[in-house]
């Protein structure tokens, strides 16, 4: 069975190139773009992020049809994705073995959010809890300085403690013999 070092010598070579980049003032800030349209009849939601696809999809109790995970499990997954990848990362830079890595993300959706009675509960994931599975022959010390690391430099889980302010606005398009509006701001 094959494990990640073999990987992590050629993330330190990309990680080092990317290092040197900077070094020469060459990384700059980058623009990110997903888009997502919803398909008719079944509503199901297509993701496209470059070159990828991913489906999204709400259970049958939520009017979908279970074709893909939902908004909110499909959170869970990224940031267990982001934290897998940092991990890989700083394992890499800090030249710490790993023969495998796993992780579990949880957290608790409830789906009486907002509704009579239940205006008070977040509609967001809440008690959001991940557990990283390590094999290694690492020191504890070794894998709990990685484990900091990743807590620091990790985007996605950043992103979960820290909200942001996000700006949206809607183009509104009427169909009929009635011309398409200005942008609203949201």
């Amino acid at each position: 069975m094959s494990n990640l070092n073999e990987y992590l010598e050629q993330k330190r070579l990309a990680m080092e190139a990317r290092d040197a980049k900077h070094a020469r003032g060459e990384l700059l800030p980058m623009t990110l773009n997903a888009k997502v349209t919803a398909e008719g009849r079944s509503g199901i939601r297509h993701i496209r992020i470059r070159d990828h696809h991913i489906i999204n999809d709400s259970p049958y109790d939520f009017a979908g049809y279970d074709l893909g995970p939902s908004s909110p499990e499909t959170m869970m997954g990224v940031l267990g994705a982001c934290v897998v990848h940092i991990c890989e990362m700083q394992a890499s830079v800090r030249r710490i073995p790993l023969e495998s890595i796993e992780v579990e993300v949880n957290g608790t959706y409830d789906p009486r959010a907002g509704k009579p009675g239940f205006e008070n509960l977040p509609v967001h994931p809440t008690d959001i809890n991940y557990v990283v599975n390590v094999s290694s022959p690492a020191s504890n010390e070794q894998i709990k300085e990685l484990f900091e690391a990743v807590e620091q430099t990790c985007p996605v889980l950043s992103l979960v403690k820290n909200p942001q302010h996000v700006r949206a606005t809607i183009n509104h398009t009427r169909t009929g013999a009635a011309k398409a509006a200005k942008p609203v701001a949201a």
